[in-house]
């Protein structure tokens, strides 16, 4: 089933992501975490991909995995990839059966001297899968990213809707932001994108904080997220006590759900890290899990 008709469903939807394992002692620990977080019902779970496609064959071999009992969406990035690259990946998991992609330009691999290969944008690849689509006959449903705290790579934030809107005119079916820690960001990105003719869903990643090395991690790895005073100011105030810290990082991500879903939110996207508990925290405390079983 496409992601797009799933979010037609009356209702809210959540949705997890989680990054393929480096041994098999993190295999298992994903499958467990996996597992638990069926208690949230999640419409879709999604994989990610290293930079570059470091990772496509572990993406590959856990979507595969996983699909059996999940709608899975596999991350695609296309830099420094030629269209037969890109290609043989969509021709595998449409063998698989696989339905859905999230379409990313991604990072360039650090020793990967700057290739953009055959898709310089994001767009790019949305319209080859497209045109792949119409071609073979196997159409995939197709996401891609948004940033409501501004895309790293475009200052210019006019140009970075210009940007979006390319990637939906080419046949997104939907957005899936990044994290973002103060709602005002995704309330007044998604009023811009309105005003930019953009129709489509708009999913909300949210991310727990649980420690102040991992704030400082993701602030990091999402291009420089911005950390609310008042967030940041609580974290502070018990730096080196990680317990209360992840009290507060689960609070913080509680209070940014229940706010999104009396905004009608489209959807809740959960950057997990591979981790249970505090999705199943939140979700609990807003009545939204059928049962918990075990939080990690």
């Amino acid at each position: 089933m496409h992601i797009h008709e799933i979010l037609r469903a009356p209702g809210p939807k959540f949705s997890l992501e989680f990054f393929p394992p480096k041994n098999s002692t993190a295999e298992a620990a994903l499958f467990r975490c996996v597992e638990e977080l069926r208690a949230c019902d999640p419409a879709f779970v999604s994989v990610t991909c290293g930079a570059g496609g470091s990772t496509r064959g572990t993406t590959g071999t856990i979507v595969d995995q996983l699909r059996k009992n999940n709608v899975v969406v596999p991350h695609l990035t296309c830099v420094g990839s030629s269209a037969a690259e890109i290609e043989g990946v969509l021709r595998e998991y449409a063998a698989m059966g696989v339905a859905n992609i999230l379409a990313l330009r991604g990072d360039p691999p650090k020793n990967g001297g700057g290739k953009l290969g055959d898709f310089p944008f994001a767009a790019d690849l949305v319209k080859f899968i497209r045109v792949f689509s119409d071609r073979t006959g196997h159409h995939f449903g197709i996401g891609v990213a948004g940033f409501p705290e501004g895309h790293p790579a475009t200052p210019n934030r006019l140009l970075e809707l210009d940007h979006l809107k390319a990637k939906v005119d080419a046949g997104a079916d939907y957005i899936c932001t990044q994290l973002f820690f103060d709602n005002h960001d995704f309330h007044d990105f998604r009023g811009r994108c309105e005003l930019a003719g953009i129709r489509v869903p708009i999913l909300a990643g949210i991310f727990t904080i649980t420690s102040f090395a991992g704030m400082a991690r993701i602030s990091d790895l999402a291009g420089g997220a911005r950390i609310p005073a008042r967030l940041l100011r609580a974290i502070q105030r018990v730096a080196g006590d990680d317990d209360t810290i992840r009290q507060i990082g689960i609070h913080h991500a509680t209070s940014q759900v229940a706010d999104l879903l009396d905004n009608d939110v489209d959807g809740v996207h959960f950057y997990t890290l591979n981790h249970s508990g505090p999705t199943l925290e939140i979700m609990k405390s807003l009545g939204l899990c059928r049962e918990i079983r075990e939080v990690a």
